[in-house]
């Protein structure tokens, strides 16, 4: 299983996100701020500073989050091939405003239940609340969520949410005698992301799944909703051709969009290699109809991809983005 074709062909918001966390990560870790981006209560409510916020959004707070982070984000590159980069902008947007705000309310809960301990505390030893003495380490006080790590947890764990339910599963083999597939590497990079920094990390990648979960529910018929075409085509051409690849030309297109039209003397030349002609499983065909497309095209798509679902899914994908 892959996010379809290497690089970012037809993903240019998804370019844009992944250099704008990259860069941001590198330039706070040069000057030794990286630890200090990640939100807090404090943050959020006493000391509202606008570009930490902006900043905590994109940028990794460690070189192993900013790896794997970055691994996710440059596969899910998949989901904006599928919806157009219009809607795939506003799944951004959606997603980052959300899980933030899941994320405000979590601290001031745990803000809360951390004043009610210390209040229990100074009320049962009064010696406490008259000198300036520490409240002893042992006592069940954590502080742990004082700050959350930072980084695109957000839109990563949000889109968790249509990778499980919409990404088929290709292949599955054993391993020791375990039965694994090929989503199964992708969840474990989201184990290693989501445990990276404990506490401070497995909050974040729930309010990500979270408001993935409102996204996929349509609230207020969220993905309906599209930006205004010139902040759409603005990506388009901020964003740089990938080194490679040839945009593909109009005539070249048909049905399923990346099904090759073949010219006069192509079709009449003898040696031409066979059509693939076989009829394609109706498990496989069932698969890509389950994630909403037309059953005669997931049918040509197969054909075309010698009944691999995997290469028939990146066809259909490709088409819907082109």
């Amino acid at each position: 299983m892959n996010g379809g074709p290497s690089g970012f062909q037809n993903a240019p918001v998804s370019r844009a996100f992944v250099l704008a966390s990259g860069v941001l990560t590198i330039y706070f870790g040069i000057q030794g701020r990286s630890s200090t981006l990640g939100l807090s209560y404090q943050d959020s409510f006493k000391k509202l500073k606008i570009w930490k916020l902006i900043a905590s959004v994109f940028a990794f707070s460690s070189t192993p989050e900013l790896m794997f982070g970055l691994y996710l984000l440059y596969y899910f590159r998949v989901f904006e091939r599928q919806i157009g980069s219009n809607k795939y902008s506003v799944f951004i947007l959606f997603s980052v405003i959300v899980s933030s705000v899941f994320e405000v309310l979590a601290l001031t809960l745990l803000k809360g239940s951390k004043d009610l301990q210390m209040e229990v505390l100074e009320t049962s030893f009064p010696a406490y609340a008259l000198i300036d003495t520490p409240i002893p380490v042992n006592w069940n006080i954590d502080a742990t969520l004082n700050i959350l790590t930072s980084g695109p947890y957000g839109l990563i764990f949000s889109s968790f949410v249509p990778f499980y339910f919409d990404i088929p599963v290709s292949t599955r083999f054993r391993i020791f005698g375990v039965s694994i597939s090929d989503k199964s590497f992708i969840y474990l990079a989201c184990l290693q992301l989501l445990f990276s920094s404990w506490k401070r990390s497995i909050l974040p990648g729930i309010c990500g799944i979270l408001a993935g979960s409102l996204y996929r529910l349509n609230i207020l018929r969220i993905r309906k909703i599209k930006f205004p075409a010139f902040i759409a085509s603005f990506f388009s051409r901020l964003s740089l051709p990938s080194p490679g690849i040839t945009p593909p030309t109009t005539s070249s297109r048909n049905v399923i969009g990346n099904v090759p039209s073949f010219t006069g003397r192509e079709r009449n030349n003898p040696i031409a290699p066979p059509v693939f002609t076989a009829e394609p499983p109706e498990e496989s065909i069932t698969t890509l109809v389950s994630m909403g497309f037309d059953r005669n095209t997931a049918r040509q798509a197969l054909i075309h991809a010698r009944n691999d679902i995997n290469m028939a899914t990146n066809i259909l994908l490709e088409s819907q983005s082109n």
